[in-house]
């Protein structure tokens, strides 16, 4: 992921991530869904999907502790 793509996820609000944390969960599931029937055609987007999971729980992460150590 370039920093250009990290920096915009960290501009998102709390809601925005959530919510995109929610599609791509939905995402990866549909990724998995097809491997197991043997339709899926890109099967490194699952890869790509888990990797950006993570990088928005560590984001979410992130912001929480800032937030407890500020308050």
């Amino acid at each position: 992921m370039k920093k250009s793509e990290l920096e915009k996820i960290r501009e998102l609000s709390a809601v925005e991530m959530e919510n995109k944390l929610d599609d791509l969960k939905k995402e990866l599931f549909n990724l998995r869904f097809q491997h197991a029937i043997n339709q899926l055609d890109n099967p490194a987007r699952m890869k790509a999907v888990k990797k950006e999971i993570a990088i928005i729980k560590t984001v979410m992460r992130e912001n929480e502790l800032r937030e407890s150590a500020e308050g």
